[in-house]
């Protein structure tokens, strides 16, 4: 009866809303990216993401792609995924009413853009994202995510494939900005400061700083994730002596062995990469 109440209200606040915006549904991968870029040629001011991370970086790259996409259009959250790190950055409320209410209230705020460059001259391709992106052991287990799992337990799935990962062989990962060098097995980028949740793995970091903040783990083991667990699940926060840190406007991430990357917890690619962040290039609806 819980499920069935629950959807009833959430058919409910869907019907609400489809009688104050036009609603449009995704059926596949690439779909949100499609449609926020029709959305931004058919004149549309503000355009919704309904649905997680992924979703709303489709929607960014849709708009992104679109001629004057980014000066013309601003951003609405429904945070409707499993683990919705963008929308909890920004509080914006869980619920679908609270969240719809934030968006109707009007009230934006400029924040910054990150960009992830690959290819070369002649195949270049930039991709947005609003929150974070990793390489290394992050990415490594969204590849080894089992969908049906995910499903079933949420974000308890991706525990499971990160151990999976934890098990292979690393690639090393060079972070080279302008005047500075780091490597490691696992390297995480925030333009917020929370990752995974509420684990706050960038504290100093503002997504109107016209920096992106860089946390790189020299080594990832069994050991390693011992020493971190604790203090993440207590306190939300990584002990300092595991990690290394940067700040930049720009660098870059290289690999002599394969190694995939992930922007917003979706699949981008695979090293060589270049970071970048447009400052307050993005306007977000925000409590």
């Amino acid at each position: 009866m819980a499920k069935g109440s629950k959807a009833r209200r959430f058919r409910a606040g869907l019907d609400k809303i489809g009688g104050q915006a036009v609603l449009k549904m995704t059926r596949s991968a690439g779909d949100a990216r499609t449609l926020a870029a029709e959305a931004v040629g058919g004149g549309f001011d503000c355009i919704v993401a309904a649905g997680g991370d992924g979703t709303l970086n489709e929607v960014l790259n849709g708009i992104g792609g679109a001629p004057q996409g980014l000066e013309s259009v601003a951003v609405g959250v429904l945070p409707l995924g499993t683990v919705n790190v963008f929308a909890r950055e920004l509080g914006i409320p869980p619920s679908l009413e609270g969240a719809w209410k934030v968006i109707l209230s009007g009230r934006q705020k400029s924040l910054d853009l990150a960009s992830a460059e690959t290819g070369l001259a002649h195949d270049r391709k930039v991709q947005w994202f609003a929150q974070l992106a990793g390489a290394g052991l992050d990415a490594r287990s969204i590849q080894l995510l089992d969908w049906e799992l995910k499903k079933r337990i949420g974000p308890l799935s991706y525990v499971v494939a990160g151990l999976k990962a934890l098990r292979e062989a690393k690639a090393k990962i060079i972070v080279t900005g302008a005047d500075e060098r780091l490597e490691g097995e696992l390297v995480l980028v925030g333009n917020g400061s929370l990752y995974g949740g509420n684990f706050k793995t960038f504290e100093t970091a503002a997504m109107d700083d016209g920096l992106l903040d860089v946390c790189v783990f020299p080594k990832v083991d069994f050991g390693v994730l011992a020493r971190c667990g604790g203090p993440l699940l207590l306190a939300g926060r990584l002990p300092e002596s595991q990690v290394r840190r940067m700040k930049a406007a720009e660098f870059t991430l290289t690999s002599d062995s394969e190694c995939a990357f992930e922007l917003d917890g979706e699949l981008a690619g695979q090293l060589p990469v270049k970071f970048a962040v447009a400052r307050r290039r993005l306007r977000v609806m925000v409590p």
